[in-house]
Order: structure tokens, then C-alpha cells, then sequence
């Protein structure tokens, strides 16, 4: 696992997506298999099924299948580490400014950070908390999401999958809209 640190995931990304995923970073298992989410204690893919965006439980192999669905997935730091908080302040903010870069240039409906902590430290929003943000990028709309990692307890897969629920009902009325 320690080569998986040098290792870039790609993103899993198309213009125009109706949810643009946003992870903190990769954690080890995901840059060593190159699928996002790919320990087997996060929750992101169940509740992503959970929620109603995927017709079906995908595995993380099967990640390049959401682009059929309008959904992505990128980081905010693309450096990979078995926890988040080896990441540095600067790596955060310096990640905020790429993301609204690859934002800008894709022009999703909406960009999902997964992560509120995440959110706080790369665009400088302290008092950020889940669920939709006053913040846009462009028409790029901006929706915080509790992390599913298996460390979250604060979380249930079941309370993740509504406020995930929240923000397809959101995006799903905004691509009615366009």
C-alpha cells in the first residue's frame, strides 16, 4: 500500500453532469485499486444506491458506469493517504482552487462535497454545515454531504442516503429546469 501514495486516481467526470461527486482524497485502497471509495467500510456506493441515484448497489470497479447516470467523482486533494487529516491546510485550499477550475470547465449542476469538514477547510468556509451551500461556481450549484467513510458514527447509511435523496430531488428539479 505505501507505492499507492504516488499513484493519481482519475476522476470519474463528463461536461455537464447533473452531480459532480467531490471526495477528500484517496484513501490508500482507492489509489491502489484506481476506484473511488474502495475500502470496504465506506458507505458511498450503498447509499448512493440507497438514495435513488443508481438504479443498483455499483462496486467500485464499476465506477465508470455513473457518467450514464449524469454523476461523477473527483477530490478536492488528489494526494493519497490512509486518513484525512495527514492533509495539510494548504493542501486543502490549493485543492478548493483547482476544484473550481475542473468545476468551471465541466459545468455540472451541482457539486457534491463529500466531506463538511473537507468543504470548511478548502473554501475557507468555517461555518459551513450540510446541505445545500450559498456558494456557486458559475450556474454550478454546491451541496455538502456528510463523509461516508466507516469513521463517520455521527452518520447512518440510512440518514446519509436522505440528505443524499435531498440533493438528487435537487438536482433532478434543476435538470427538469434546464
Amino acid at each position: 500500500m505505501e507505492a499507492a501514495r504516488d499513484r493519481l486516481v482519475p476522476d470519474v467526470v463528463a461536461d455537464g453532469l447533473r452531480v459532480l461527486f467531490c471526495g477528500i482524497n484517496p484513501g490508500l485502497m482507492t489509489a491502489a485499486t484506481g476506484h473511488h471509495f474502495a475500502r470496504p467500510g465506506n458507505r458511498f456506493w450503498p447509499v448512493l444506491h440507497l438514495s435513488g441515484f443508481t438504479p443498483r448497489l455499483l462496486k467500485p470497479s464499476e465506477q465508470d458506469e455513473l457518467p450514464s447516470y449524469g454523476l461523477g467523482i473527483t477530490n478536492v486533494v488528489a494526494r493519497a493517504s490512509a486518513r484525512a487529516d495527514e492533509l495539510t491546510a494548504e493542501e486543502y485550499r490549493e485543492g478548493g482552487r483547482l476544484l473550481a477550475r475542473k468545476v468551471a470547465r465541466l459545468r455540472p449542476g451541482w457539486l457534491a462535497v463529500v466531506g463538511v469538514t473537507a468543504y470548511r477547510a478548502a473554501f475557507d468556509e468555517p461555518k459551513a454545515r450540510v446541505g445545500p451551500q450559498e456558494r456557486t461556481f458559475g450556474s454550478t450549484r454546491v451541496w455538502v454531504l456528510p463523509n461516508p467513510s466507516g469513521l463517520n458514527a455521527h452518520w447512518t447509511a440510512q440518514t446519509m442516503a436522505q440528505e443524499y435523496a435531498r440533493l438528487r430531488e435537487a438536482a433532478h428539479g434543476t435538470e427538469a429546469q434546464a
